[in-house]
């Protein structure tokens, strides 16, 4: 079996700020706006905008009033720590970061080589408007795992 992601969905403080954040942030990494889908089932306090791609949809969904207050932690038992999309090279990495600094997301740390992961891992990471983090990087993954 090939492990393969369908759908992520992550429930977001405020939907609309999230939505002006992942508008910017995920044309980046491949997904386009045309294909991005909302709805609204009020009866079970839900919102959703979802992105979709051929790979994968990501989608953005609304608390529950009850946990309308609460904080992320990706400490959290439970909470997603992060997320990373791997990009062909360094060269990608590093041009995805130009273009997050014209968008003035939360920078956690610029471009650079991880070699505690791997010899070749390069990647920056950013947060979200809710806090979570976001990696974007580049290593020849083949050269780790057996296919």
């Amino acid at each position: 079996m090939t492990p393969v992601i369908d759908h992520i969905h992550i429930t977001v403080s405020d939907i609309t700020r999230a939505e002006a954040f992942y508008d910017q942030f995920l044309p980046l990494v491949g997904f386009y706006l045309k294909d991005k889908e909302k709805e609204v089932i009020p009866e079970s306090e839900y919102e959703i905008i979802e992105y979709y791609h051929q790979n994968f949809s990501l989608g953005i969904v609304s608390p529950r009033s009850a946990y309308k207050n609460e904080k992320v932690s990706r400490r959290r038992p439970g909470a997603l720590h992060h997320l990373a999309f791997h990009v062909r090279s360094r060269t990608e990495v590093d041009r995805l970061f130009a273009q997050i600094k014209e968008f003035k997301m939360t920078i956690v740390h610029p471009p650079q080589l991880y070699p505690e992961y791997c010899k070749d891992y390069y990647a920056f990471f950013i947060k979200d408007s809710e806090g979570i983090e976001y990696e974007i990087v580049s290593f020849n993954r083949s050269s780790y795992f057996s296919c």
